[in-house]
């Protein structure tokens, strides 16, 4: 006999990517997921503009998971370029809501500078991605405990816990900073666009928690750890 829908917990989950399957394929396994005690009420978005309006609609009820990818066409007009970014405006909106970012960044740096920046509940690399590590990561979340999918951990692990590792692009940007190089100029030089250039540049004074907007604090502060 099936369970009462009144006795069941209703769970109100946004999922966010740019890929249709995908969100098809998250919502076929989250309706899997102890389905005579739980129902789950499903909004979705393909980009940060959609999720954006979703979010900051005040008809919206607070969401009590989001699944965020975190590579998705940007808002410029709201200045939403991530799901970072959505991470971030979810916080503001929806402090209860638990939040899994979903990425394909398999770089050290940029993986402990989400955690830094958004302590996300589940951070997964889309590498790792399967049917049954979602439904492990969405149990493990909705019981309130962190989930770090198996290559995070790995990385974590064979990193020094208070080194900080920059890759070959982002010396490259730090060293013509150091020159004197403008962001228009970079592309010349470095084989990625001006867009990936400001993006790491962001990335790299969080990291290394320069406040303001100087690009010289920037380089006397990765100098001094010897970064480049």
């Amino acid at each position: 006999m099936k369970a009462d829908s009144t006795l069941k917990k209703t769970n109100r989950i946004l999922i966010v990517d740019d890929h249709p399957f995908i969100i098809e394929g998250y919502k076929n396994a989250i309706t899997r997921y102890n389905p005579d005690t739980h129902e789950f009420l499903i909004s979705q978005a393909k980009d940060c503009k959609s999720a954006y309006e979703i979010i900051t609609d005040p008809e919206t009820v607070s969401f009590d998971i989001a699944f965020l990818d975190i590579s998705m066409p940007a808002y410029d007009e709201k200045e939403i370029f991530s799901g970072e970014d959505l991470a971030k405006l979810i916080s503001e909106y929806m402090s209860h809501c638990k939040i899994i970012l979903l990425t394909m960044y398999t770089e050290l740096l940029k993986i402990k500078t989400i955690i830094r920046t958004i302590n996300p509940n589940g951070l997964i690399i889309k590498n790792d991605l399967t049917f049954d590590e979602l439904l492990l990561a969405f149990d493990k979340v909705l019981k309130s405990d962190k989930y770090y999918s198996q290559s995070v951990q790995k990385m974590l692990n064979q990193s020094p816990h208070n080194s900080i590792e920059v890759d070959e692009f982002d010396k490259q940007i730090l060293f013509h900073l150091s020159k004197g190089t403008s962001e228009e100029e970079m592309p010349h030089y470095i084989p990625i666009s001006i867009n990936a250039i400001k993006r790491r540049k962001k990335s790299l004074k969080e990291l290394l928690k320069i406040k303001n907007d100087s690009d010289d604090d920037l380089v006397k502060e990765a100098k001094s750890k010897g970064l480049f």
